[in-house]
């Protein structure tokens, strides 16, 4: 009877083993599965931050752009100005220098 109790509590022992250890399994896995879910979503957030940067800055440099553009037309026009204005300056100084000669 001694050794038939002993077996049985060995076999008790051994079941008891087993199923702690999966219920220890099972609980640990729900709590990685928990924080693997917490790092996604952080993830998931801290990408959302970065893409509305993005946006952000596309935005901007759009914006840069067009007043870029509307520089260089101006400075075109400028230029063109000028231009025409040495050809007038370089006319009266002919004038001049031919009313100087004469």
């Amino acid at each position: 009877m001694n050794e038939t109790f002993m077996t049985v509590l060995s076999i008790v022992s051994a079941v008891c083993a087993i199923v702690f250890g999966y219920l220890a399994f099972v609980r640990n896995r729900d709590k990685d599965k928990e924080g693997d879910a917490k790092a996604d979503a952080t993830v998931l957030t801290e990408i959302g931050y970065i893409k509305g940067g993005i946006d952000d800055i596309k935005a901007e440099q759009r914006e840069q752009r067009k007043t870029n553009t509307e520089f260089v037309s101006r400075l075109t026009a400028v230029e063109e100005s000028a231009k025409q204005a040495h050809k007038r300056i370089d006319r009266i100084e002919e004038v001049q220098e031919r009313e100087r000669h004469e």
